[in-house]
């Protein structure tokens, strides 16, 4: 079985901090989203993974190259246009060959991995399985969401409909037999010019195939938007379990027992209250970090009060006048004040970003 994961797209609804950075890349709990994917499907025992990249191709090839910790062979295959996830499934069919495969979106965090999923669809003749979620009705017109057969079987899919069928999501996670490929050339472009993969699934199911869905029980986030960035970080804090590195430094602080601390970081003077994690070399001096914080590695934190944020590579934020809280902040961003009358500030910071806060 291989691996299909998609990473092409160009995150414009995290702008301004997919200016710069890959979205697949962002992190959550200072690991990239894609990385985390990745692991997902090694960890289900596939290893042989297919990854369709675009615009932002050599960053995403320069992270996952520098990685030496992915124990899986990648091959990146390049999209020259997002034509939709049935196109992106069309121009994998060389590396896919006659195998089957998971397609699994690069920007998708998931509860829980797929191993049990890949065992199911390897133990049975389906043709395809289709991950869904239940979500509240009244945002189904948001996603494809699926119909299902008295029998548990897939009926039909509909995409974003505005007076949605059910409400079952369509969660990003496939898997198919060598049977799409012929699905993907029997389908026409949507309306908006792309090949989707709801029509080549109905496509299938129309045709006498076989596929069944699995309804996700766990938690399940598309990291599209900032407030959904932070939703992950949230969950993914809450399972990890908290270490502190022998090479970390910690003087006159008061640190949490949640709280994950990596090598060569320095608190000094502060309070770490988890879930929270401190990147390798970071410095955080008379501050306070909050719950459900991430802070990369190299970032400088003095005088500042921070809680639930994601504050990325070689950031430095200093002399804040109030608690920094639900805020994205990125690579090489500064952030500063002066000791006015505290305030709260909510912030989204692109890469090399400064703000100073009167």
């Amino acid at each position: 079985m291989k691996g299909l994961i998609l990473s092409g797209g160009k995150g414009t609804r995290l702008y301004p901090l997919t200016y710069t950075r890959a979205k697949q890349l962002i992190p959550v709990a200072n690991k990239p989203v894609l990385v985390r994917v990745i692991e997902a499907i090694r960890e289900a025992g596939v290893t042989d993974i297919g990854i369709i990249v675009g615009d932002t191709a050599p960053e995403i090839e320069e992270a996952l190259n520098a990685r030496d910790d992915l124990g899986v062979n990648i091959t990146y295959i390049p999209q020259d246009a997002p034509k939709g996830l049935a196109h992106a499934v069309q121009i994998a069919a060389d590396f896919i060959g006659d195998d089957r495969f998971v397609m699994f979106l690069g920007d998708n965090v998931i509860e829980g991995g797929i191993t049990d999923l890949i065992r199911d669809f390897s133990a049975n003749d389906w043709n395809s399985q289709i991950v869904l979620k239940r979500v509240p009705h009244k945002d189904a017109s948001s996603y494809g969401v699926a119909v299902l057969r008295p029998d548990g079987t897939v009926e039909r899919l509909v995409e974003k409909p505005p007076d949605p069928p059910s409400d079952l999501a369509l969660v990003g996670i496939y898997m198919f037999d060598h049977h799409v490929f012929e699905a993907v050339r029997n389908i026409k472009p949507s309306a908006r010019g792309e090949l989707e993969i709801t029509d080549a699934i109905q496509w299938l199911i129309d045709n006498g195939y076989r596929v069944y869905p699995h309804v996700h029980e766990g938690w399940w986030i598309d990291t599209g938007k900032a407030k959904d960035m932070l939703a992950a970080n949230d969950q993914v804090l809450m399972e990890i379990a908290p270490h502190i590195d022998a090479t970390a430094v910690i003087e006159d602080s008061r640190i949490d027992s949640r709280v994950t601390i990596e090598a060569g970081a320095r608190v000094i003077r502060s309070v770490v209250r988890g879930p929270a994690i401190i990147g390798a070399g970071t410095t955080i001096t008379d501050s306070y970090i909050g719950p459900f914080t991430s802070i990369a590695h190299d970032v400088k934190v003095e005088s500042c009060e921070i809680e639930h944020c994601i504050v990325l590579e070689h950031s430095a934020l200093r002399n804040l006048p109030a608690r920094l809280q639900d805020s994205l902040i990125g690579r090489h961003a500064e952030v500063g004040g002066d000791e006015r009358k505290p305030r709260s500030l909510k912030m989204k910071l692109g890469d090399y970003s400064k703000v100073w806060i009167p």
